[in-house]
């Protein structure tokens, strides 16, 4: 488990990064916990994160935060005590069809990595939870994400050995979590995820409320 002394310096040089060459005023947006057991990886901030510079605080983080919610952990002890990472930590600018946001170009998302990477070696997250395709497929292999989201999964990573419990992505213009039986699959994996925060003591036993 990374300390505050640990994280410091790495987020001060994050917060700095242009390597990437965004528009002046784009910057990498960062996580506030410092004494993590858990990383969250979602994909790129969108405009709102942009503008306010924290992670998930767009109308996906308040889906995100309210299946926490339901795993046990309200939105305030999350932010504090689970590194929200994502693929690439900067906006990437809304996608070219108008609807949602670009995603990152797989040499945005290779010249990213180092933070990732960096943070996994530091951390050493007993629990990984990749949020959205472009995290999942990170980590894990890539069947359909109904072969992936409700289960528990054991992954290596630069910081060693995680268990990886995966969510779809949050956003309203992702359909998956509409789809049939969709909505079974992630109820089963909030509970997993609220069961191994429980076991962490991220959150005190019995407060979830899995619907």
């Amino acid at each position: 488990m990374a300390g505050h002394r640990t994280l410091e310096p790495h987020c001060r040089a994050l917060a700095a990064c242009r390597m990437c060459g965004h528009p002046e005023g784009i910057a990498p947006i960062l996580s506030h916990a410092r004494n993590a057991r858990v990383m969250l990886v979602g994909q790129a901030p969108g405009k709102v994160e942009a503008a306010g510079g924290q992670p998930f605080s767009g109308r996906a983080g308040r889906v995100l935060f309210r299946w926490l919610e339901r795993a046990g952990i309200d939105e305030g002890t999350a932010r504090e005590r689970i590194y929200i990472a994502a693929i690439t930590r900067c906006y990437p600018g809304p996608s070219p069809s108008g609807r949602g946001d670009r995603v990152p170009t797989p040499a945005e998302q290779e010249t990213c990595s180092v933070w990732l990477e960096s943070e996994l070696r530091l951390i050493r997250p007993h629990l990984l939870i990749p949020v959205g395709r472009l995290a999942i497929t990170r980590f894990l292999q890539a069947p359909p994400l109904d072969q992936l989201i409700g289960g528990r999964h054991e992954v290596q990573h630069a910081g060693g050995h995680s268990t990886a419990i995966p969510l779809p992505h949050p956003s309203g213009a992702s359909s998956w979590i509409h789809q049939a039986g969709h909505g079974q699959l992630l109820e089963r994996a909030l509970e997993l995820i609220g069961g191994e925060l429980d076991r962490l003591g991220v959150t005190k036993s019995g407060t979830r409320s899995v619907a």
